[in-house]
Parts: C-alpha cells; sequence; structure tokens
C-alpha cells in the first residue's frame, strides 16, 4: 500500500511540474534489486550514473576497459555502501564484450538496465582533412560499440521483466541542434564525433521500434535550450554542468517504469529534437 501511495505522489507532483513548464526527476525503485551495465564506468558520466544507481541499491556492472581503473573505482564505489562488480569490457573487441556477458551471468539471469556510455572524441580532424580511417576509429566505439554490446546481452535483457537501455549520445548528433547556428557545437568543425552520434541516435531508434518490450532511448548530458554542456574529461572539464547534472537524464531514462516511454532523446531539461 505504502508503494501504491507513493507512486501515486510521485505521478500527482510530475504531472504538476509539467503544468509549471518543469521537469520531475521520478525515481522509482523495485522489491527486487534491480542490475544495471554500464560501459565506461571508471569515470565521468558513467561512474556518476553507477554511483547514484549503487545509493538505489541497484547492482552495479561497472564496465571499463582498463582493469586497473575499473578496479579502483569499483572499490571506492564499494567503500560507499554499493554493490558493484568491476567487468572489464572493452565495447571495440568481440572477445571483451563475450567474456563481460559470461561475468555477468556469473551473478545473475537477467539484467534489468544497459547502459551504453562508452565513448570517443576523436581528434577533431577538420573536414578538409579527415579520413575515413580516423572516422573509423571513432565509430568503433560510439556506434559499433553499442550494437556490439546490446547484441551479447540482448539474451540477459529479454529475461528482465521491464529491460531499459540507455544510449549516451549527444546534442552534436541532432540534426535540429546542428541546423541551429546559435548552437556553439555548430561552431566545432569536425565530422567523426557528431556523426557517429547522429549514427547512434537512429539505432536507438530502430532498435526501440524493432524490440517494444524493451525501453530504448536515448540521451544527452547538456542543456541543448541553454547551449550548456557538462564538464567530463572529454571537453577537459570545460562545460558549466556537473557530472551529476549531467546523469540526470541517464537516471530518468534508467529508471523508468514499465509503462514509461521509449524511443525518445531527451537531456535533462526535456525532449531534444532529432
Amino acid at each position: 500500500m505504502a508503494l501504491v501511495s507513493l507512486r501515486a505522489v510521485c505521478e500527482a507532483v510530475h504531472m504538476l511540474s509539467q503544468q509549471r513548464g518543469k521537469r520531475c526527476l521520478v525515481v522509482m525503485t523495485n522489491k527486487e534489486q534491480t542490475s544495471v551495465l554500464i560501459t565506461g564506468g571508471n569515470k565521468g558520466l558513467g561512474f556518476e550514473a553507477a554511483r547514484r544507481l549503487g545509493e538505489l541499491g541497484w547492482t552495479v556492472f561497472l564496465g571499463s576497459r582498463d582493469e586497473g581503473r575499473g578496479q579502483a573505482a569499483a572499490d571506492k564505489l564499494a567503500a560507499g555502501g554499493a554493490n558493484v562488480v568491476m567487468v572489464q569490457l572493452d565495447v571495440t573487441s568481440d572477445e571483451s564484450v563475450a567474456d563481460a556477458v559470461r561475468l555477468v551471468r556469473k551473478h545473475t539471469d537477467r539484467l534489468d538496465v544497459l547502459i551504453n556510455n562508452a565513448g570517443a572524441p576523436g581528434k577533431v580532424v577538420p573536414p578538409a582533412d579527415a579520413t575515413a580511417e580516423e572516422i573509423h576509429s571513432v565509430y568503433d566505439t560510439n556506434v559499433y560499440g553499442p550494437v556490439r554490446v546490446t547484441h551479447a546481452f540482448l539474451p540477459l535483457l529479454v529475461a528482465a521483466d521491464h529491460p531499459r537501455v540507455v544510449m549516451v549520445s549527444s546534442g552534436g548528433g541532432s540534426f535540429a541542434v546542428m541546423a541551429d547556428p546559435t548552437q556553439p557545437v555548430t561552431k566545432m568543425h569536425e565530422l567523426a564525433y557528431s556523426s557517429s552520434k547522429a549514427a547512434l541516435n537512429m539505432i536507438t531508434v530502430r532498435y526501440a521500434q524493432a524490440f517494444p518490450d524493451i525501453k530504448f532511448n536515448a540521451m544527452t548530458p547538456g542543456e541543448v535550450a541553454n547551449h550548456k554542456f557538462t564538464a567530463t574529461d572529454m571537453n577537459n572539464h570545460t562545460g558549466q554542468l556537473t557530472v551529476t547534472e549531467g546523469t540526470d537524464p541517464i537516471i530518468e531514462l534508467a529508471t523508468l517504469d514499465a509503462d514509461g516511454p521509449t524511443g525518445i532523446f531527451i537531456d535533462r531539461l526535456g525532449p531534444v529534437g532529432w
């Protein structure tokens, strides 16, 4: 009864916040321990998402390409009380991903949430100098990586009651954003990163259409309307938002209820144009 009452209150608050033009981050937890795999979880957005979901009592499978850094991050989270398992995971390697699946299966027979967070910025090579090799290296992490990991973990996701997949994208992958000359990202002349995130957005939509029982959604850690982005290693910590603010939409999508949306693209303020 208490859970029903809490849900009703949260829904009422959410409706009221929408009427006022604001968003309400509603976090619901299951009575059974929820499991999540986060790629690139040893730092930045991935680590903060792991910390926040760990505080909810979730089992966190923390994916990290570098085993030493991953273990250090996992130890830090565990010291804070999180139930965390470090998973050595290179999203560009079929063998590494297969090993990750085997490790996760030793701990659980289902995966409730997959957060495809691992990303590569590339070298910001101007279009005039960009080569297929440069673009391919970025796509290997930002596009093929999420496909490789998602495909490998689909059986575990399907086994969950209401599985969710969160794609960590970027405002730079939005055609709507790129068509707006006031957006700062339009001044960053490169091909690899922005096009890889645009591809990831389309992949998200196609997955959502093909798997109606799995919620596939994309998010950007910035505030598109306010021309803000999150401070991470990828931008030398020059962003105006904290990693906690940047992970707000990750947490929102990761904690969706069974009747939540699928095939959407959001930031912490609301929907973002594709």
